[in-house]
């Protein structure tokens, strides 16, 4: 049992009771084997029998009442444990386990007289407890002291090591010594779930999804009737793109405690990338009934974009709205669904109202400095000009396997992704953070803490293989597939290209593009789940998208031929013209499934994603007009390159005026 292996231990305890099967010592050890592997009837009759032998055994009545808590019969648990209490007062444990099993029936002041007797008789677990009272209220430093006390008396107190990675991974300074923490106290206690699961948590914050699902894998087999752990295992495979996995995991969550609305929610978000959509709304309906006030489960209902509000769920918004108990974040979901809740009625000017109010509650929420982005792509236009990229040409990885998408959110570049992945020689990924980490590590650990572009003047000769290298081995992380090319729909990633073709020359690039004010107002009605912090107020989305139109004039310049720009207007109006174009940008012969792209099965994490699932429509171009009474400064501001563009982007959509 020590060693984890409690099929094992089962075996040797059966066999022991063929030759002795009045032996408690056995019953117990055996009940406690098959409570492990998760089969809770067998270990209670097992249990129940011993008992039967031995009615005075304090332990055997705490075992069964571990076993009932598992159940969830917690009620029954409360009684069994006050029974081994009864028996013998001086056990801490059992102290601990009534004081837990009476929280969970909802009896939270004998909850809490229990748990004093426990820290009581143990005074180590107390210190424990008061640094986890430290944690709740928002005192980290005052509960990091007091962990590392314990921990200098006590330095196997796995408990101690758990809450102190925990404070180290709320604190956001210390990833590593969180992790490390919580590794160490899996390593001492292999069968502590809870440890396992904040594990999990941590590697999925430190962008470790493979690693996490390890941990959540490890922590369900110790428990796996606990649906926490189930819904951190989805949480987990979602985020290593195992959407299959995800769904089933949540599935699994949600049979053991339906009474999760945020787990409902995920298990919608990962219905809805697999593509079943019916059941992502049954889901995301099964969240609101659980908490009506959820207000991001009816943004992401919106955020089907294909989907339309019914009469009953717009009215239960604008009553949420109406409450004064909201909190920033509850009131900016719903003033986002309401939005497009309107704009589906064509009432835009109600639908201009609950969006502007939505962005002007959330830009507060986010940091966006434009002065620093305008500096930060001058120095790197200045750095990557001609001659540099003609100076170290030659030097980078010559795989031809990725092919980028850049551009704006909102600028059709999930349907250019989409028409590649329907390809039999590409892969579609997701948004790769990859080449975004590389530029920020250049330099990192040298002297003076040089920053990205300047850290890339100290890169000579193999560095830039080095660095290609480092970005296929990241992105094959992300791919399930052996077929030779990859997307790469990173759209944060177009002041990085000058770098791209550095460290891979043979990479392809597409910028999608799309009508600039059309692009920014299709940004200003879309509540990001992070990042995308330019999005949140007008001047700041005309500022980005003029710097964004001269980064990309840029390379244009410094890397003619490099950049295919794919404008989604004319894709739509000419699909197939488009597409040829696309693949043969990308070197690949031309395959009909391209221009059949909605027939492709494939999981797709992005706002686009119920809309790559339709043939092409039409009901998308020009949209910005019906909003152009509120933003006529917007369209003067992005007029000079929207003169520049060819006349069917810049007549789209007339007709809806």
């Amino acid at each position: 049992m020590k060693a984890n292996r409690p099929l094992r231990a089962e075996e040797i305890c059966r066999q022991h009771l063929i030759m002795e099967p009045g032996s408690i010592q056995h019953l117990a050890l055996l009940g406690r084997a098959l409570a492990k592997q998760g089969r809770y009837d067998e270990a209670a009759a097992q249990l129940d029998q011993a008992i039967g032998l031995a009615p005075e055994v304090p332990l055997l009545y705490e075992d069964l009442g571990s076993v009932r808590a598992y159940q969830g019969r917690h009620e029954d648990a409360v009684g069994l444990f006050e029974k081994a209490i009864r028996l013998d007062p001086r056990q801490p444990s059992a102290h601990r386990k009534l004081g837990e099993a009476l929280a969970a029936a909802g009896r939270g002041d004998e909850a809490d007289r229990h748990f004093e007797s426990y820290f009581d008789r143990d005074p180590v677990a107390g210190r424990v407890a008061e640094a986890a009272d430290h944690l709740r209220a928002g005192r980290a430093d005052e509960a990091i002291a007091t962990l590392r006390d314990v921990l200098r008396s006590h330095p196997d107190n796995v408990d101690a090591m758990r809450y102190l990675g925990i404070a180290y991974w709320r604190e956001k300074k210390k990833p590593g010594d969180a992790e490390a923490w919580l590794r160490r106290a899996t390593s001492v206690a292999p069968d502590f779930a809870a440890a396992w699961m904040s594990l999990g948590l941590v590697q999925l914050d430190n962008g470790k999804p493979n690693d996490a699902i390890a941990a959540y894998r490890r922590a369900v087999e110790i428990a796996p009737d606990n649906a926490a752990a189930w819904a951190g295992a989805g949480n987990a495979h979602a985020q290593a793109g195992q959407q299959e996995s995800s769904v089933q995991a949540y599935a699994k969550s949600l049979a053991l405690n339906s009474r999760a609305p945020g787990v409902h929610m995920s298990h919608g978000h990962a219905l809805k990338t697999v593509g079943d959509q019916k059941a992502a709304l049954a889901a995301y309906r099964a969240a609101i009934a659980r908490r009506p006030r959820f207000g991001e489960v009816y943004w992401s209902m919106a955020n089907l974009k294909v989907f339309r509000f019914e009469e009953a769920e717009i009215r239960a918004m604008e009553a949420q709205l109406e409450r004064g108990d909201l909190t920033d974040s509850e009131r900016i979901h719903f003033s986002f669904a309401l939005g497009k809740a309107y704009e589906d009625k064509d009432d835009y000017e109600a639908a201009w109202s609950h969006y502007d109010a939505g962005n002007r509650l959330q830009r507060p929420l986010v940091k966006h400095d434009p002065l620093e982005l305008e500096k930060r792509h001058e120095d790197i236009r200045a750095l990557f000009d001609r001659e540099f990229l003609a100076r170290h040409a030659g030097n980078g990885h010559e795989a031809p396997d990725p092919i980028l998408i850049v551009g704006l959110p909102r600028s059709g570049s999930t349907l250019v992704e989409q028409i590649l992945a329907s390809h039999s020689q590409v892969e579609g990924t997701s948004e790769l953070p990859t080449l975004g980490k590389i530029a920020t590590s250049i330099g990192r650990y040298r002297r003076g803490d040089v920053q990205f572009p300047d850290s890339a003047t100290e890169l000579e000769g193999q560095d830039w293989r080095a660095y290609g290298q480092r970005y296929l081995e990241d992105a094959a992380r992300h791919r399930f597939t052996d077929r030779p090319f990859f997307t790469d729909k990173m759209p944060n990633n177009y002041p990085l290209l000058g770098l791209l073709h550095l460290i891979l020359p043979n990479a392809r690039i597409i910028d999608a593009r799309r009508h600039p004010v059309d692009s920014c107002i299709g940004c200003y009605k879309q509540l990001f789940a992070k990042g995308q912090n330019f999005t949140y107020d007008l001047e700041d989305l005309s500022h980005y998208y003029r710097n964004y139109d001269a980064m990309m004039n840029h390379w244009h310049s410094v890397l003619p031929g490099n950049v295919l720009t794919v404008h989604y207007e004319e894709t739509v109006t000419d699909l197939e013209g488009q597409v040829r174009r696309i693949l043969d940008h990308c070197g690949l012969p031309f395959e009909a499934s391209c221009v059949r792209f909605h027939e492709t099965r494939r999981a797709v994490r992005t706002a686009s994603s119920e809309q790559v699932r339709q043939p092409i429509y039409f009901d998308a171009l020009g949209k910005w007009r019906h909003y152009a009474p509120f933003c006529d400064w917007l369209v003067a501001d992005l007029k000079p390159i929207v003169d520049a563009l060819p006349e069917t982007v810049r007549a789209a959509g007339k007709t809806q005026e």
